[in-house]
C-alpha cells in the first residue's frame, strides 16, 4: 500500500499515517498507551484473571497493522510463561522494511524483536513459530473472506474508524468477526458505539463501557454469554 509516513504519537511511540485512508494506525495521543491499555490489559490481562487456570491463549486480531498489539501481547505471554496463538487479519500488509521502522524495540525484548522481523514475511503466508511458546499468523485477507475453523478466547478489533472504513463496523463485519469467539470469550475494541453496543447484545453479548486510552473516555469491552 502507497502513501504510508511514519508519525510520532504523544507519548513518543510511532504510529503509520495512511494518507489513502486518512487515517493513523493508532491514536495520536499514544500509539504505546492505547495498544497496552485497550488491548493487553482490558482484553487479554482482563481475560486472564478470570480464567487463572489456563496455559493457553487464542487471539484474533482485526487488523494487524503495524503488529504493535502482537508484540506487547507476546511480550505479556511469555512473562507468564504462557503459550500464544494469534492470528491477525490484515488485508493490505505493511512492508518488511516499513514494519521494521516502526522503532517498537525499544518495548519489547531484543530477541522477540529480531524473530518477529525475520518472520514476518513468512506469517504472511502460514503460521509461523516465533519463539517455543509464541505462534503467528497473519491473514492476508478483506475481514468477510477470512475463514478458519479455529475458536479464539479474546478478539482484538482494531480497524480504522468507523468514519474511514464504515464497512468494517456493519451487521456482516461484526457477526463475522465474533462469530470465532467462544463462549466466555471477550471482544475488545477502543472505540464505543450505541450501534456496536446493539449489535453485540442481540448476538449474546454481554456489553459494557471500558474506560478508554488517553484521549478517548471510553472504550468497548463485550463478553460472548
Amino acid at each position: 500500500m502507497s502513501q504510508l509516513t511514519i508519525v510520532t504519537t504523544a507519548d513518543g511511540s510511532n504510529t503509520i499515517y495512511n494518507a489513502e485512508v486518512g487515517e493513523h494506525y493508532h491514536s495520536r495521543h499514544g500509539a504505546l498507551q492505547e495498544s497496552l491499555h485497550v488491548f493487553v490489559k482490558s482484553g487479554l490481562q482482563y481475560f486472564l484473571d478470570r480464567n487463572d487456570d489456563v496455559k493457553e491463549v487464542r487471539i484474533l486480531e482485526v487488523g494487524f497493522g503495524t503488529g504493535l498489539n502482537f508484540l506487547l501481547t507476546a511480550d505479556a505471554c511469555t512473562g507468564k510463561q504462557m503459550q500464544l496463538n494469534y492470528t491477525g487479519i490484515e488485508a493490505y500488509p505493511i512492508n518488511a522494511g516499513m514494519m521494521a521502522q516502526t522503532g517498537y524495540q525499544q518495548y519489547i525484548p531484543a530477541l522477540l524483536w529480531e524473530q518477529f522481523n525475520s518472520n514476518y514475511p513468512a506469517a504472511l503466508t502460514s503460521k509461523i513459530e516465533i519463539d517455543s511458546t509464541t505462534r503467528l499468523h497473519i491473514a492476508h485477507n478483506k475481514l468477510l473472506d477470512f475463514k478458519t475453523d479455529e475458536q479464539f478466547d479474546i478478539i482484538y478489533f482494531d480497524a480504522f474508524a468507523a468514519a474511514h472504513q464504515p464497512e468494517m463496523w456493519d451487521e456482516e463485519a461484526i457477526g463475522h468477526t465474533v462469530s470465532f469467539l467462544k463462549p466466555g470469550g471477550v471482544f475488545v475494541t477502543y472505540a464505543i458505539t450505541g450501534n456496536l453496543k446493539r449489535m453485540l447484545k442481540s448476538r449474546g453479548f454481554k456489553v459494557e463501557k471500558a474506560p478508554g486510552a488517553p484521549g478517548k473516555r471510553e472504550m468497548l469491552r463485550a463478553v460472548k454469554l
